[in-house]
């Protein structure tokens, strides 16, 4: 299978970044997205869709991007999720995330088929993760960004298995929902979520 490459950047002029997030299928945690400028001189080898990758190889390429990149990061937390909308809330960290970038890219390339309100060119491409290696970087730095926060989350709620399902409704995570209630990191408007409040209500 071939790797995304800069074939897509070469349309453009002008700094190119790629955005993506890590997050919207979860029942619990944030929703983060990331920006990346890569430098093609500098570009690590192997970046590939991180959903194409072990833990072990996106940990090991979230370094040698940080390292060779510019990089920004936007969050917005399970409270804000339920405030947006998933998609108002992926929206929104990917603006956090273009603010938090210096310099700002002349055009922003964003996977799949929704843009965000950005101050640049954007242009949306439909599995970019696979396509665009500026894309695929930044999907790397969204997962690992979000796997690491849900491994933290899961030290203060060690029942879920965070650390393992990064929030998805896993077997082991519906257990532990039936077992021990919605935290404060779960997200109340997901169905099966508001499904268990309501139960709990009545």
């Amino acid at each position: 299978m071939s790797l995304p490459d800069f074939s897509r950047e070469t349309h453009y002029s002008g700094i190119v970044a790629g955005i993506d997030e890590a997050g919207r299928g979860p029942w619990a945690g944030p929703v983060v997205a990331a920006v990346v400028i890569l430098d093609r001189t500098r570009t690590p080898v192997g970046i590939n869709d991180s959903k194409q990758l072990s833990r072990t190889k996106r940990e090991a390429l979230y370094d040698s991007i940080m390292a060779a990149a510019v990089v920004g990061i936007g969050i917005c937390s399970s409270k804000e999720v339920d405030h947006y909308n998933i998609l108002g809330a992926t929206k929104q960290a990917m603006l956090r995330a273009y603010e938090a970038l210096t310099p700002k890219p002349d055009i922003a390339l964003v996977d799949g088929n929704q843009l965000p309100s950005l101050p640049c060119e954007m242009d949306a491409i439909v599995d970019g993760d696979a396509l665009c290696v500026s894309i695929a970087a930044a999907s790397i730095i969204a997962k690992v960004t979000r796997d690491r926060i849900m491994a933290a989350l899961a030290q203060e709620f060690p029942h879920y298995g965070w650390e393992r399902n990064a929030g998805y409704g896993t077997r082991e995570h519906q257990a532990a929902l039936a077992r021990f209630g919605v935290t404060p990191h779960h997200r109340r408007s997901f169905a099966p979520i508001r499904r268990l409040l309501e139960l709990k209500a009545a």
